[in-house]
């Protein structure tokens, strides 16, 4: 079955992104055609990339890279839950995706922002991020705004039509992750046909 991870962006204290993510896992509960895993970036300590070798070289020295390289190698596709900070994504985000690289090649992912825009220049700037690392952005995205998704700036109350966009977008990426797994894997393809 084809795993999916929701990647939760944002570690801050009081981060409304939790409730995004809760959001999300709880709509992906509904489906029976792929599993969804929430990742907590709160949950993984990596501290300013601090491997010596570039991590296109996979020679993960650090027993934390090696915790986090574990966790997103078996994931088939991933949603990231971004917040907007400054017109881009957060910090340990990027910092989290640039730990790796192997690991996230060409797989696919979905993403839903949130922030004063609804995380829309977060989303475009990821896009570009994971392009270069292989990874397939699926069309269909989230773009939650504090004004009108959160009650008081805090407390996510999404529109119906948000489950509704968020039902497409776990139908692109579905079947982006599984098409891309004979990229991922072509004997396994050639094997069974």
């Amino acid at each position: 079955m084809t795993k999916i991870a929701i990647i939760l962006g944002s570690t801050r204290p009081g981060r409304n992104g939790k409730q995004v993510a809760d959001w999300v896992l709880e709509q992906a509960a509904q489906r029976e055609d792929a599993e969804f895993e929430l990742v907590d970036l709160a949950d993984y300590a990596l501290p300013h990339l601090d491997e010596p070798m570039p991590p296109a070289m996979g020679q993960y020295r650090n027993d934390h890279t090696r915790a986090w390289s574990e966790k997103i190698a078996g994931f088939d596709g991933y949603i990231f839950v971004t917040p907007e900070y400054n017109h881009s994504t957060s910090g340990v985000l990027k910092n989290a995706i640039d730990y790796l690289h192997a690991e996230w090649n060409n797989k696919a992912a979905a993403l839903v922002g949130y922030g004063g825009v609804g995380g829309a220049r977060a989303i475009e700037h990821l896009r570009l991020v994971l392009a270069e690392l292989q990874v397939a952005t699926v069309r269909q995205t989230l773009t939650l705004s504090l004004m009108t998704e959160f009650e008081n700036y805090s407390t996510f109350t999404p529109g119906e039509y948000q489950a509704t966009l968020l039902n497409a977008q776990f139908d692109q990426l579905i079947a982006w992750s599984e098409a891309l797994q004979g990229v991922r894997h072509p004997a396994d393809i050639q094997a069974a046909a």
